[in-house]
């Protein structure tokens, strides 16, 4: 343990206590501590529980900071809302999962989909070509 200039001892805990403060602020702060209940009791190691809330806290850091790429605030209040709302739905839907390879995928495409909203700045999932043959 160090000590401050106050005197008062810190844990190296409290880079996590900072960023869960910084959470605070926003109204995702009730579904974060929703879903940490939910994750917390179910079959997830902790380190995937770990990796899952990690994913969570970064969509809605993401949507706290996104602006679309019109530049258009009426588009850019309507990305962050459909970000929030993606999230909330696909998180919930996929709580009680409990297989490990189902999870991974989750996770993997939770991931993909990030990079390439961030990318191609748009928040929407990929769209699929489908050709009419493969129909």
């Amino acid at each position: 343990m160090e000590k401050r200039a106050n005197g008062k001892g810190s844990e190296e805990g409290n880079g996590e206590k900072a960023r869960w403060l910084e959470l605070k602020e926003g109204p995702e702060w009730s579904v974060m501590k929703k879903w940490q209940g939910l994750v917390k009791h179910s079959v997830l190691a902790q380190a995937t529980r770990q990796e899952v809330l990690g994913l969570y806290r970064r969509i809605f850091r993401l949507a706290r900071k996104w602006q679309a790429a019109s530049g258009q605030m009426e588009d850019t209040i309507k990305e962050k809302q459909y970000i929030l709302n993606e999230a909330r739905t696909l998180f919930q839907k996929n709580k009680n999962l409990t297989d490990a390879d189902l999870i991974k995928q989750c996770i993997d495409e939770c991931t993909a989909r990030i990079e390439i909203g961030l990318h191609y700045q748009i928040p929407y999932p990929r769209p699929v070509s489908v050709t009419p043959a493969n129909l």
